[in-house]
């Protein structure tokens, strides 16, 4: 027993070791790491080192806790200035979105492959749910308009929800459904619940965070962690959208200021790195390689008709619904043709379809294994073309964002006290910021560049300091200012000392987003 225990926690310890140095080496070479992790659990299962796992039911239920922790980060690291003008368009994308991809991919899986029906709409709701783990992986790591990704994270962390209920209802006994609108009223109402569980749960937990004054301030993070599966066990046990609930209660704890906000986010992300890890590997150990050939056909063409015709048609669609029929539209939901085109290429597949793929597979469902492996497969394919690709897509369609300001997470939070944060910029090539003095930023009172980092060398800045391409701003701005802030040092970034005098006061281009 103990030697077993001993042999569990040396392969344990030494996978997550190894995916942890892969997070720094699948960046260097450009290689999504959420593939490395795949790997690994492939190389250690029964094709490599001969560990066999086929608990799908086992896997499914750890999934699910993966995707929790994983759902739960996102919502605490949105900020709400910036998801607000996009509610409208992710909420679209994350509903109607999803019901033109089931139906798209439904429709020609079942036409080229001769499916059932059943299964035809298997693969497009298995397939309709872009992956948090793989946007707040791949995105944060690009330079793009705000909203654009907020809108992106947003839509992944909502669309998981109805896609889990359609998953569960497609995978049974369709002849024991209840008439279709029925179905419809149940899934309205297990959204709406779930939204207003984890509301309820957020704004409840971030007044106990304020009041509480816990002994230590490690416990803090645990208790934001602990709200949040909270949220979403309230909302299974009202048989609502738990997952829904994890994501708003997310947001509302995020958004709060609460104790040690800094303390909690790194925390969050920490588990949230973790999740992603075991989620992965653990995927990959249920996979069978020797099965995965069979499995390459389906997969091209549901990949195919998701890419090329179900995700640029539900952005289409969805994004005209958000707008507004009357009074000014918002710039969040206006997309133009270069915002729509990267949201349509931005729809990353990772471990959740796989996840879902596990549900029909534990309930027995006829055709679930090819499934499965269809859905495998085209997760490794399409998630190393994407992901790998982003960056140059987005450079092609001039949605790149070079002069944003970024947070930067820090271990301790010095600031907390006053209700600040301390952001990064860099004075990119083509950035009219180089030639700028610190004083001709005019940043709003509470607002100040504390540090500059030039040529590999960090200083305190002065007034007459001369900005150069190629430095990186250190700016702590207080909370009541920070949006200025940034405006402020995009619209410099773009025309120079004098962009208020062009009219240009820093807004994102609507046409980008």
């Amino acid at each position: 027993m103990t030697g077993g225990l001993d042999y569990a926690l040396l392969i344990g310890s030494a996978v997550l070791l190894v995916a942890v140095a892969a997070v720094r080496v699948s960046t260097r070479v450009g290689l999504p790491s959420l593939l490395v992790y795949l790997a690994i659990g492939i190389l250690i299962g029964e094709a490599g080192l001969g560990i066999r796992f086929d608990d799908a039911e086992l896997t499914r239920t750890l999934g699910f806790c993966a995707l929790i922790v994983i759902i739960a980060e996102g919502g605490l690291t949105a900020r709400w200035s910036t998801l607000r003008p996009v509610l409208g368009l992710a909420s679209s994308l994350a509903t109607v979105g999803v019901a033109v991809s089931i139906a798209v991919v439904g429709v020609v899986v079942h036409l080229l492959l001769d499916l059932p029906w059943q299964l035809a709409l298997l693969y497009g709701a298995v397939l309709s749910s872009t992956d948090a783990a793989a946007v707040f992986a791949t995105l944060r790591r690009l330079r793009l308009p705000p909203r654009l990704v907020a809108t992106l994270e947003a839509e992944s962390g909502m669309n998981d929800a109805p896609v889990v209920l359609l998953v569960v209802l497609l995978s049974a006994d369709l002849s024991q459904m209840h008439p279709w609108w029925y179905e419809l009223l149940i899934l309205t109402y297990e959204l709406m619940a779930g939204a207003a569980i984890g509301f309820a749960v957020g704004a409840a937990g971030r007044w106990l965070l304020r009041n509480a004054a816990l002994p230590s301030a490690g416990l803090y993070p645990i208790a934001a962690v602990g709200l949040t599966v909270l949220a979403y066990a309230a909302g299974a046990v009202a048989h609502s959208s738990g997952f829904l609930a994890v994501y708003v209660a997310g947001v509302v704890l995020g958004n709060g200021r609460i104790p040690h906000r800094r303390a909690i986010l790194g925390f969050a992300d920490g588990l949230a790195w973790v999740a992603q890890i075991g989620l992965f590997v653990l995927l990959g150990l249920l996979s069978s390689p020797s099965r995965l050939d069979e499995a390459l056909v389906p997969a091209l063409v549901a990949g195919v008709a998701l890419v090329l015709l179900a995700r640029p048609l539900s952005v289409v669609i969805a994004a005209v619904l958000a707008r507004p029929v009357r009074g000014p539209r918002r710039p969040g939901n206006r997309v133009g043709w270069r915002g729509s085109a990267f949201l349509s290429w931005a729809g990353l597949r990772g471990a959740v379809p796989i996840v879902l793929a596990t549900i029909p597979l534990s309930a027995g469902t006829p055709g679930a294994e090819g499934l499965f492996d269809a859905v495998f497969v085209l997760v490794i394919i399409f998630t190393l073309v994407q992901a790998s690709t982003l960056g140059p897509a987005a450079r092609m369609l001039g949605v790149t964002a070079p002069g944003e300001a970024a947070e930067v997470h820090v271990e301790t939070a010095p600031l907390e006290s006053m209700n600040a944060d301390l952001l990064q910029m860099d004075v990119s090539d083509g950035s009219r910021l180089a030639g700028v003095h610190i004083d001709e930023l005019r940043l709003p009172a509470g607002a100040s560049v504390t540090l500059v980092v030039r040529d590999g060398a960090g200083f305190v800045p002065g007034p007459d300091t001369r900005l150069r391409t190629g430095d990186a701003l250190l700016i702590v701005a207080t909370a009541a200012v920070r949006d200025v802030a940034e405006r402020r040092l995009r619209a410099v970034s773009r025309r120079g000392r004098l962009a208020r005098w062009f009219g240009e006061e820093g807004e994102e281009d609507p046409a980008n987003i």
